[in-house]
């Protein structure tokens, strides 16, 4: 045993190879820094209804521009008024003739920029999204360019029952 701690306290420290592990660093570095380049965040801006404050009356709720989604299909309503409906088909909402249908509006009264979602229980987060994006930008986009249409959305829940034209 004595011998033992002799040989153990005259032995040299070992060296660590880190060779191996600096040649992983040195490529993987650039590789990490050029693909961050390429990923990007698109945030959007939403106004929230205040938790804190008594809910609007109804009144409140059907004055502008909303669209009611539900799983059933997309309705734009104006006013509290139905403007145009579009069912669910198997290929699924009709996001682009929503977007068609609210340029026209966009067009008759370039001033507005609100809309409010109105959205039934259970709806999937993309097609949220699918949504928000038609109601944000213009449809004909060219070159890659966005042009803001309605960029102000609030969200709500969508009323119980479907309201007739």
């Amino acid at each position: 045993m004595l011998s033992r701690m002799r040989r153990a306290r005259h032995q040299e420290a070992a060296d660590l190879n880190i060779t191996a592990f600096m040649n992983l660093m040195v490529a993987l570095v650039p590789f990490l820094l050029i693909t961050a380049v390429f990923t990007q965040l698109t945030i959007k801006e939403l106004d929230l209804p205040d938790t804190s404050q008594s809910r609007p009356a109804s009144d409140e709720v059907k004055r502008g521009l909303s669209v009611v989604v539900r799983d059933s299909g997309l309705t734009l309503m104006r006013d509290g008024r139905t403007v145009e409906a579009w069912p669910r088909t198997d290929a699924g909402h009709a996001y682009a003739a929503l977007g068609q249908a609210l340029a026209q509006i966009k067009n008759a009264d370039p001033g507005e920029d609100r809309i409010t979602l109105l959205l039934e229980p259970g709806i999937a987060y993309d097609v949220l999204i699918q949504v928000m994006d038609a109601v944000h930008y213009l449809p004909a986009a060219q070159q890659g360019v966005l042009v803001d249409m309605y960029p102000r959305i609030s969200i709500g829940d969508a009323p119980a029952t479907e309201v007739a034209p």
